[in-house]
């Protein structure tokens, strides 16, 4: 009698298990349809995507004026990006034209800077007489035009200075890995002696260097 008891107990509980497996299952695959969710399995921080927040021009009820963004206070100073001297800073004057001469003294310590500066940051894709096959183009690289084409000769100073700022098609900016504007000018410099050393006349000559020619 008592090991029927024990059998008997052994088949419920084994039924019950049974079940719970049974009913495990179906659940399990009732949140594995194939269904994709957009949201987590677990949010931990839902209060982030509802910030108590304007976006920009937004209209805010606070403001007398209807408006989230405000006015700066009078006397702000800009940082950083923001210069009073245009032709130095950006190669532009008051009405946003590209300058057309350097905007700096163009001394032999100059020159001496834009070479060094030019041979590390241009020649390798420009070579060191500016004609587009440095080393970078023959590893590969599409060729840059050369400096000595009339197009590029006839740009304007301010021109060729944002070039080197900025960037051009696939050529990047180069206004970070040359932080110094004086740098940049000097480069400039540089460059308009390269496209003389292929370009020049005999009036370009001072006249009391003529004659160490013949």
């Amino acid at each position: 009698m008592m090991k029927d008891k024990v059998v008997k107990k052994h088949i419920r509980h084994s039924w019950l298990m049974y079940a719970f497996l049974a009913i495990l299952s179906v659940t399990m695959m009732s949140c594995m349809r194939g269904k994709p969710s957009e949201k987590p399995p677990i949010h931990l921080n839902p209060n982030m995507d509802d910030q108590a927040r304007y976006d920009a021009m937004e209209a805010s009820p606070f403001f007398a004026d209807g408006r989230a963004m405000r006015m700066p206070p009078e006397g702000t100073v800009a940082r950083d990006d923001f210069h009073e001297n245009d032709a130095l800073f950006y190669g532009k004057d008051e009405k946003g034209d590209f300058v057309k001469r350097i905007p700096v003294e163009v001394t032999e310590a100059l020159m001496t800077r834009g070479q060094e500066r030019y041979n590390i940051f241009c020649a390798p894709c420009h070579s060191k007489a500016g004609d587009g096959n440095g080393i970078v183009p023959k590893r590969g690289f599409l060729r840059p035009p050369s400096f000595h084409q009339q197009n590029i000769i006839d740009y304007t100073d301010g021109q060729l200075f944002d070039i080197i700022s900025n960037g051009i098609r696939n050529m990047p900016a180069y206004r970070k890995q040359i932080f110094n504007v004086n740098d940049r000018w000097a480069i400039v410099a540089y460059v308009r002696a390269l496209q003389r050393t292929q370009n020049a006349k005999l009036a370009d000559i001072p006249a009391d260097k003529v004659n160490q020619l013949k």
